[in-house]
């Protein structure tokens, strides 16, 4: 059998302008993800760690030392992480990117919510078990990034069931999310300059215009109508509706 790739990558041209994701089935009859990068193909396990691997018998890195961690906790011992292990865990978390990333093309939404957290937990775990500020801020500056794309996974998964109000609510924590993250890390400059809440800001008032109206809404509006073409008996009417619809709602 050969082991030269071209076949395959000439029958799935890698395009600079999009993102190329699939889904196949793989040998051990699994379903494995495949993302189409300039010189090759990512292949990715869709749950578990992305490469398949099981460290130290864990589901992941992460996971192998947040148990060590709460073991050292448990005797009262500081657990903290070497510049090795730092690296280790980045490297891990780009695969974990790798995937909500293909996962976020193919609509997989739930899973995309999985990864992105799963990173943000990776940022936490080790912003608090090394002193080093580099060690942290080496993964700490994605927060920003991975929550946005958290934000979109949530906020996409309600929008597909009609949640609009929801949806927006969604929208709104995570931007706040990552200015409070940004301030706290003494860079409230880059609150202006963010990309991401810039797309979160464009994308929420995309959102809202497209949210139906509300039976509320919708009445207040055919007042304002009436009002403007001196149907003063209509207004009455409605406003009369809106009253009443108001109060069964405080109820």
């Amino acid at each position: 059998m050969s082991l030269d790739l071209n076949t395959i990558l000439k029958g799935w041209p890698h395009e600079s302008s999009s993102i190329k994701v699939r889904k196949i089935a793989g040998l051990d009859g699994r379903e494995k993800l495949q993302l189409r990068v300039d010189l090759g193909v990512l292949q990715m396990e869709v749950t578990g760690r992305p490469d398949g691997r099981c460290p130290h018998g864990c589901e992941s890195l992460l996971e192998y030392h947040q148990k060590r961690a709460a073991r050292a906790e448990q005797k009262g011992e500081t657990y903290e992480l070497t510049p090795e292990q730092c690296a280790e865990l980045q490297q891990e978390g780009i695969q974990y990117y790798h995937r909500y990333l293909s996962l976020f093309q193919i609509n997989d939404f739930k899973g995309v919510v999985r990864d992105t957290q799963r990173n943000l937990d990776l940022f936490t775990f080790v912003a608090e078990h090394t002193d080093r500020e580099e060690f942290s801020w080496a993964l700490q500056q994605f927060r920003p990034y991975v929550l946005m794309m958290n934000t979109r996974a949530k906020a996409s998964i309600l929008l597909g069931q009609g949640k609009f109000a929801e949806a927006i609510a969604e929208i709104e924590r995570g931007r706040e999310a990552i200015v409070d993250f940004l301030q706290r890390s003494n860079f409230p400059e880059l609150v202006s300059k963010s990309a991401e809440i810039a797309f979160l800001d464009e994308w929420l008032e995309e959102v809202t215009a497209k949210r139906p109206l509300s039976k509320l809404e919708i009445m207040q509006r055919e007042m304002e109508t009436a009002i403007s073409k001196e149907l003063y008996e209509r207004a009455a009417e409605l406003r009369d509706a809106i009253k009443l619809l108001k109060t069964q709602k405080q109820v």
